[in-house]
């Protein structure tokens, strides 16, 4: 029994890892989109497209983190 809830909660921590997906194709999408319009924007633009992936990056990496915790410490 208390396994299958481990499992359970694991894969709905793993849920996280798609949104954070789509975050990083959302913030892609939004560069490309913004270099198209305005090229000599380009380097900064960058700039913050890869702050907002490292971020959305690390969302993703905390919910990987909580799945192994529940799978493993508990």
């Amino acid at each position: 029994m208390l396994t299958a809830a481990k499992m359970i909660g694991a894969g709905l921590a793993t849920i996280a890892l798609a949104g954070a997906g789509i975050g990083i194709g959302l913030i892609f999408s939004g560069l490309l989109q913004g270099i198209a319009r305005n090229p000599s924007m380009r380097k900064e633009l960058f700039n913050s497209a890869i702050l907002g992936f490292a971020l959305t990056e690390a969302i993703g990496l905390f919910a990987l983190l909580m799945a192994l915790i529940i799978l493993y410490a508990f």
